[in-house]
């Protein structure tokens, strides 16, 4: 029925492009994507929330001034980021209009001539062509086999924190505030606390009935500060939120734990992840069901920890 459903014509085309992204079919989530280029052509689109805005419009990039606006979540943007030396090696100057508190952790990114700071007016750069950070896999025709997935493809200074020989784990329960079904209840992390011979710090603020279990980690104020602590941890445990996108491009272990109805970038039926090579992904084995994914979790820990 799923394969009737995307290669009918008739169904909607943001639908087909969704499925066809899910089961890891690029090249044909691609030729959606050309309709859909060609269907908006001359459709003003400034009334839309910033997310729904569409912006290149089919234009090549070579030897152009590039802007890049990264108008999603600062997940997003640490994810398709990767795309600048891309963009680079075909540009004559690539802008990245990126949000405020990302600019000091980009700074670090092969490929980005010039840093601007996302604001709600109009970007204040002369450029050629403009394109949503979101639209570069549709620019380049990425595949499984082309994704630019070398990682680290970001870095910060590691935090200087004290070693007690215990495996040092970051944990990130709360996602932002697109999607609260992808948050872990914090009564629901109850079997990872006082796990032998590992130490478990959250990587955010959250209710009291949680930090009575685990110490909340000092200098995640930033995301530049994140990112330095988590150079300094042996894994990153975290849903799927901005901190999950940050520890696979720092290159570091991270366990990402998906709800069962999981966003399209994560495929379907994957232990791994093709954007990010040293990332895991647990995944909820139907919809609401966050214990067999802690008890997974715990498994698995307590298997590193006596490695």
């Amino acid at each position: 029925m799923e394969a009737q459903f995307i290669d009918d014509p008739a169904a909607p085309l943001g639908a087909r492009w969704f499925a066809h992204m899910q089961r890891g079919e690029l090249e044909s989530a691609w030729t959606v994507s050309d309709a859909v280029l060609a269907s908006r052509a001359g459709v003003p689109c400034h009334h839309l929330p910033r997310h729904l805005q569409y912006v290149w419009d089919g234009s090549p990039l070579d030897d152009a001034r590039v802007l890049i606006r990264c108008y999603h979540g600062l997940g997003d943007t640490i994810h398709f980021i990767r795309y600048a030396p891309l963009v680079h090696a075909v540009a004559r100057e690539v802008i990245v209009w990126a949000q405020p508190e990302l600019i000091p952790l980009l700074e670090s990114c092969t490929g980005i001539d010039r840093l601007e700071p996302l604001h709600d007016g109009v970007p204040e750069v002369p450029y050629d062509v403009d394109v949503e950070i979101m639209e570069l896999p549709h620019v380049f025709r990425s595949t499984l086999a082309t994704l630019p997935c070398d990682v680290p493809y970001l870095t910060a200074p590691r935090a200087s924190r004290p070693r007690d020989g215990r495996l040092a784990v970051g944990l990130v329960a709360r996602a932002g505030g697109w999607d609260e079904h992808r948050s872990i209840p914090t009564d629901r992390l109850a079997p990872l606390a006082n796990l032998l011979g590992v130490h478990i710090q959250l990587l955010h603020d959250t209710a009291a009935d949680a930090s009575d279990r685990f110490e909340i980690a000092p200098g995640t104020d930033t995301v530049l500060g994140t990112a330095g602590l988590m150079r300094a941890l042996d894994l990153i445990i975290s849903v799927d939120s901005m901190p999950a996108h940050l520890a696979g491009a720092l290159g570091i272990p991270v366990w990402t734990l998906l709800r069962h109805d999981a966003d399209w970038r994560w495929m379907r039926d994957r232990s791994d992840s093709p954007w990010y090579p040293t990332m895991r992904l647990f995944r909820q084995p139907r919809e609401g069901a966050w214990a067999p994914v802690i008890e997974q979790v715990r498994v698995e820990l307590a298997r590193l920890a006596s490695d």
